[in-house]
């Protein structure tokens, strides 16, 4: 009986409400069979009205998942239609600016297929051809194995083809359905796709009610093709638990598959005890940002803490949007003796949206936390000079964000405007490496680092993003510790090199500082609240939980020009990539999850840059530093260099090195350094003297006169000179002599 007033409470407000809108239609309904908890909480699909004084305007972005439920809404619409009436609805927002909350707005999120946030358990089938094409492989963007007929394939495929087939989800919860987005399958092997598609609804999952257009049952538009999402919303958003998609036709030469994302709200009880708030306590803007709101967010953080942060561009991309940094330091716009400078780069895939907001938080994160004098945050701030950029291919991003987060696909936007994957862009300085070492006569005596870009690579034709050559001016300008490249797609921490030997498609292909490159990868693995979460299910394909979530790059796939490795071979600078989640653009009510999960890791990461040994190297008589002198580690053949001050940053792990260093014009000097177990650097400093021919070549051109202690120096020295040479010529007439003899007694 309780329930039953309930329910009449609730209709006589649901019938106000609805009259106060001034609509016509069916807002939404209830499936006949449903009875309304008496502790539901209507806060998302239905009490708009009341919030919507106080609520944040829907961006556009979350407007792409969402219709008014009070206008006429078409069966499905693919994404030109989605663009089309996205800009039809702004055009319409600006115009009815000061006439609000006539019109109910379900911004209703996915549920999660993609996201992982639904677990297998919740997604069944009436059939299926086999394990890997199971109802757990029907998640959108869900990508193949190389190899056809494993255990994960890139769709779910029902067994028969025929009109009775289905794969259902059930939310758990009480939801408000407003939509479907559906995908084909992927694979290199099978194109196979449903074209149109029944939606069916239920409280139990026993009894199930169509859909319904009018007096018809609805049918609504699938795809064309395997790869374009197709959004299908519902004529009537419907309250229900279980939801089935219920395939009607299919491509005509192949059988029915699919991958799906579920777009629903979820009817909020407060007696469900396992009902938990999603979200972060940090007061953050947490959407997706385009161009024009990430340079407004970036000025307003620079405007909160003038005094630690500098915004400057390295560059433009080939639509000419710039190529924002944003510079935290306590002294920022120029570098500091002996701080390290450290890099987050973000957005080289533009649909990889993940971490340009993540490092948009991480501006305002250490804004707000420094100025509340968080102890951590302090440090980090006084003894780092971080550089953040949030979008290297902007024009990338604006094609994904367009089309919106669950409608841009695996690959819209994923390159630049001239069709370059900006991380196969870089010069591949390995094979260069590689090559040289083979043909040598000794392997030790070529350049390990440093390696010079290749001439071909210069020319003004050469294939070569303005976005790539911005980001190589911007290497070479400052003199970078340690970095890393924030992607998306899947769950893991890969490190150079990303290239192989041989252009073998997999193989381990260490560097000669591969230990501590493993501890970089680890750091951001297990202190991420997902990777380091043994319960998680794999992304797609490959389980890089049995390599606890790190991999060698060329172990993964091969990638020759990567950013990673060039960055090691080029500069000093050590950089890792980190894949942030499976979903390469999650929906912005994911974002403060997301934030959670990686927060303590991007703030451990870069604390990393204090780890190894330090120093500044300079001229014993003038005591000025040296620029370019070479750091060498016993038993690491990777060497690095001084920045123009002097100054030097070597990433070293745990133990006692025996360090050289040398540099042109100057003896070579040899200490011992022990690093620690603290994340602290140990100071080596080094003092080089002068070779009396590099003095005597300065004073010469100075036109001064050469002091009589370089005078009896160059007088030893060619003394020294002059008795090697003598020994050597000995030796050799000796030998000549010997080999006289031999000739003789033959």
């Amino acid at each position: 009986m309780e329930k039953s007033l309930c329910v009449v409470a609730l209709v006589l407000f649901l019938g106000r409400f609805i009259c106060g809108a001034e609509t016509t239609t069916q807002s939404f309904s209830f499936l006949s069979n449903y009875t309304t908890p008496s502790s539901v909480k209507w806060t998302q699909a239905v009490i708009v009205e009341e919030q919507s004084r106080d609520r944040v305007t829907p961006t556009a972005e979350t407007r792409r998942h969402s219709k008014t439920v009070t206008e006429e809404q078409p069966n499905s619409t693919n994404v030109n239609e989605g663009n089309k009436g996205i800009k039809e609805e702004e055009l319409k927002d600006k115009e009815d600016h000061k006439i609000k909350d006539k019109k109910i707005n379900l911004d209703c999120p996915p549920l999660g297929l993609e996201s992982l946030r639904v677990d297998d358990s919740q997604i069944r089938a009436s059939s299926s051809q086999r394990t890997g094409l199971g109802p757990h492989r029907g998640r959108l963007n869900i990508q193949s194995g190389i190899s056809d007929g494993d255990q994960y394939d890139g769709a779910w495929c029902a067994e028969f083809k025929d009109k009775h087939q289905w794969i259902e989800v059930d939310a758990i919860h009480l939801t408000l359905f407003t939509g479907v987005i559906l995908q084909g399958r992927n694979s290199i092997w099978s194109w196979d796709w449903v074209e149109s598609y029944k939606v069916q609804l239920s409280n139990d999952s026993v009894d199930w009610q169509t859909c319904m257009n009018g007096t018809e049952e609805a049918i609504f538009k699938g795809n064309q093709d395997p790869e374009t999402p197709v959004l299908g919303l519902l004529p009537v958003p419907t309250v229900a638990r279980f939801i089935r998609i219920n395939p009607q036709t299919w491509y005509f030469n192949g059988t029915i598959c699919l991958r799906a994302e579920i777009l629903g709200c979820r009817v909020h009880d407060p007696m469900d005890p396992y009902q938990q708030e999603r979200g972060s306590r940090d007061n953050l803007d947490f959407r997706h940002h385009d161009y024009k709101e990430m340079r407004k967010l970036m000025k307003s953080v620079t405007e909160e803490c003038p005094d630690i942060t500098h915004i400057y561009t390295i560059g433009k991309s080939y639509m000419g949007l710039k190529l924002y940094v944003m510079e935290i330091s306590d002294n920022p716009g120029k570098h500091e003796l002996g701080e390290p400078e450290f890099r987050y780069v973000a957005g080289m895939h533009g649909n990889e949206a993940l971490g340009r907001e993540l490092v948009l938080n991480l501006m305002q994160y250490l804004c707000k936390e420094y100025k509340k004098g968080t102890q951590r945050v302090v440090q980090l701030v006084t003894e780092t000079r971080i550089h953040l950029l949030p979008s290297m291919n902007p024009d990338g991003y604006e094609v994904a964000y367009e089309k919106g987060s669950e409608l841009s696909g695996w690959a819209d936007g994923r390159y630049s405007f001239e069709g370059i994957d900006l991380n196969h862009n870089f010069p591949d300085l390995n094979n260069i490496m590689w090559d040289a070492q083979e043909i040598a006569a000794d392997a030790s005596k070529v350049s390990n680092h440093y390696i010079p870009i290749p001439e071909y690579y210069t020319q003004e034709d050469a294939l070569v993003a303005p976005e790539t050559r911005a980001v190589i001016s911007w290497m070479q300008d400052i003199p970078f510790v340690l970095s890393a490249n924030l992607h998306g797609g899947e769950l893991v921490v890969t490190y150079p090199y990303d290239c192989t030997r041989d252009w073998a498609p997999k193989e381990d292909t260490p560097t000669a500082d591969d230990a501590f490159f493993r501890w970089l990868a680890t750091v951001y693995a297990s202190t991420n609240l997902v990777l380091a979460n043994p319960d998680r299910r794999i992304c797609h394909y490959e389980d890089f939980q049995m390599h606890n979530n790190i991999i060698n790059g060329g172990a993964w796939h091969t990638v020759p020009g990567s950013m990673n490795d060039f960055s090691y071979l080029h500069t000093n600078c050590f950089e890792v990539t980190v894949e942030l989640s499976c979903d390469k653009f999650p929906h912005v009510s994911e974002l403060p999850v997301e934030w959670e999960n990686n927060k303590e890791s991007l703030l451990v990461y870069m604390e990393q840059v204090h780890r190894g040994i330090k120093g500044v190297i300079r001229d014993k008589i003038s005591k000025q530093g040296i620029a370019n002198a070479v750091i060498k580690v016993e038993d690491h053949d990777h060497d690095i260099r001084s920045a123009a001050d002097g100054d030097y940053w070597r990433l070293l792990n745990p133990g006692e090195y025996k360090v050289i260093v040398w540099a042109e014009g100057y003896f070579p000097s040899v200490r011992r350094c022990r690093v620690g177990q603290q994340p602290h650097p140990t100071i080596c400093d080094f003092t080089l003297t002068k070779t009396p021919i590099q003095r005597l070549k300065e004073i010469r051109a100075k036109g001064e006169k050469i002091p009589k202690d370089l005078q009896l120096r160059l007088r030893a020295l060619r003394m020294r000179k002059l008795r090697a040479s003598t020994k050597a010529i000995n030796r050799r007439r000796e030998n000549q002599r010997q080999r006289a003899r031999r000739a003789r007694s033959t």
